[in-house]
């Protein structure tokens, strides 16, 4: 009986079905085979779109830095090229230009930069809190039209401003100005603002409410100091569109007020009935010069701040 036993389960283990044996999968086909968004096809690709993007944006730099060296002569031969001799000349003698102190520019520009950004500030923060943390339907109005102030050209608002400054006696005068710039700045700054506020957890205002903090004090004290990389991107971008302005200066100011910024200087000092290139673009330099190093220095607050309400906590 044993030995039946023993044969029987020798047969059983002989008689089993072999293991299936598992094909390798199929190799992709060359018709089939894409490129991983890491491949050296698409590497490339993207390094020449960004080369392409880098050479058109820094072309006219190219020209401005180097035609604010050279001489007449040589700008109209040759405006991309070496040929003739660099010189400073130019730059010293545009910096003296009795037509235009780059100096005093300098000085009414940077006080305009400061008074519009000062006010900016102290204008939509308490608007964008006070619309970022009410619910009522009617404050979202109040924001839908403040967004749409930013889709308006400040060219289209010259006019109808320009008579009411006249009206009220503001026409040609810094306060007019500065009335009007800060404006401008509003709808932008208030968007920003209120969409970084709705991040801020509403546990800091009911708390600063339980230590008897009021909401005027619970948004600058507390609110308020967690908001400076947005509001650090958005005094650089104040200050660019200040800088850069002409038709605004030009137009509220005047040439009869004696207030020019670095832009309408330019335009003072480039002649009626000729271009003299020798000043044109040693002039333009010095205006740009400290913006440039200002955007060097501060441009990683820009990305950060317009990044840092993006996301929940």
């Amino acid at each position: 009986m044993r030995e039946l036993a023993t044969e029987s389960s020798v047969l059983t283990v002989d008689t089993a079905p072999p293991a299936p044996v598992l094909a390798p999968p199929p190799a992709d086909t060359p018709a089939t085979a894409r490129p991983r968004p890491g491949s050296p096809p698409r590497r490339v690709l993207r390094w020449a779109l960004i080369a392409v993007v880098a050479i058109v944006m820094l072309t006219p730099l190219y020209l401005l830095v180097l035609n604010a060296f050279k001489d007449q002569q040589d700008i109209l031969a040759s405006p991309f090229g070496f040929s003739g001799g660099l010189t400073v000349d130019h730059l010293v003698q545009a910096w003296s230009n009795p037509r235009f102190n780059i100096a005093k520019g300098y000085a009414i520009t940077i006080l305009f930069v400061v008074l519009v950004n000062v006010f900016s500030v102290f204008l939509a923060g308490p608007v964008a809190y006070v619309i970022a943390r009410s619910t009522r339907r009617r404050f979202r109005v109040l924001m839908l039209f403040f967004l749409a102030g930013t889709f308006i050209p400040s060219q289209v608002l010259v006019i109808p401003v320009v008579y009411v400054l006249k009206t009220l006696g503001l026409m040609g005068t810094i306060p007019g100005y500065v009335m009007f710039e800060t404006t401008l700045t509003l709808p932008f700054s208030i968007f920003l603002y209120a969409g970084y506020i709705r991040t801020v957890p509403t546990d800091i205002d009911q708390a600063a409410a339980i230590d008897g903090c009021g909401r005027y004090r619970t948004f600058w004290q507390i609110v308020f100091p967690l908001m400076r990389p947005v509001v650090a991107t958005m005094v650089i971008l104040n200050t660019f569109s200040v800088w850069n302005d002409f038709v605004n200066p030009q137009t509220i100011l005047g040439p009869s007020s004696g207030l020019y910024t670095v832009t309408t200087g330019i335009y003072a000092a480039v002649g009626q009935y000729q271009t003299d290139y020798t000043v044109v673009f040693p002039t333009l330099l010095l205006a740009i010069a400290p913006l440039l190093v200002f955007f060097v220095i501060m441009q990683r607050h820009i990305i950060s701040g317009l990044t840092a309400g993006s996301t929940k906590g």
